[in-house]
């Protein structure tokens, strides 16, 4: 399967889609869409970013539970995606979006697929019950935080403070500020959620 690339109206300086990526764009994403000459397969949102509406996109009322991202996320879904990246979904100009769009990882996880989060300097994603490796060659920060509950079964292998075992909880940011030492790093979650955000290379 494929991945689902959305736009979103977030910063973004460049994207790579490979061949047979189903893109979105959504909303404000369209603009960095044609800066970078992407074409997506899909233009959906309400249009109160981009400020008129495009041709052949789908229109949805300014009114409505959704964020644009959502919409996107769920579109994709609907086509058979689990593995989505986010373009421009983290420098935005309101926080709040970017709250909302960490909860679409969590959105996501619920419905069995996986989201990442692409901004103009750092990643994101949410693992569930599982493990995530890093190459070797990793520079800069990265944190982790317990989302949706208590993780447990924390270990984090590789970078400068490692972890064995532990325990996080939401009301305590045990994981933030790690460094990647260069060498291949792992983080595993035994049960429940970690937001992982670090420092693209």
């Amino acid at each position: 399967m494929k991945r689902c690339v959305i736009f979103c109206a977030g910063g973004c300086e460049c994207a790579e889609v490979l061949p047979g990526d189903f893109v979105i764009a959504a909303d404000g994403g369209l603009g960095h869409c044609r800066r970078l000459g992407i074409t997506p397969n899909e233009i959906l949102g309400d249009f109160d970013s981009l400020g008129s509406i495009p041709e052949g996109a789908s229109v949805f009322p300014v009114e409505k539970d959704d964020t644009d991202a959502m919409l996107a996320a769920k579109r994709g879904l609907s086509l058979g995606f689990r593995e989505f990246l986010f373009y421009g979904s983290l420098d935005g100009p309101r926080l709040d979006h970017t709250v909302a769009n960490f909860q679409m990882l969590l959105y996501l996880a619920d419905h069995g697929a996986r989201g990442t989060l692409a901004g103009l300097r750092q990643k994101a994603t949410l693992l569930r019950n599982g493990s995530l490796r890093f190459p070797a060659g990793m520079r800069g920060s990265i944190s982790v935080f317990a989302m949706a509950g208590d993780a447990e079964g924390v270990t984090l292998r590789g970078l400068y403070y490692p972890l064995e075992n532990a325990s996080l909880t939401p009301g305590f940011p045990l994981g933030v500020s790690n460094h990647f030492t260069g060498d291949e790093a792992e983080i595993t979650v035994e049960k429940g959620n970690l937001l992982i955000i670090w420092d693209k290379s």
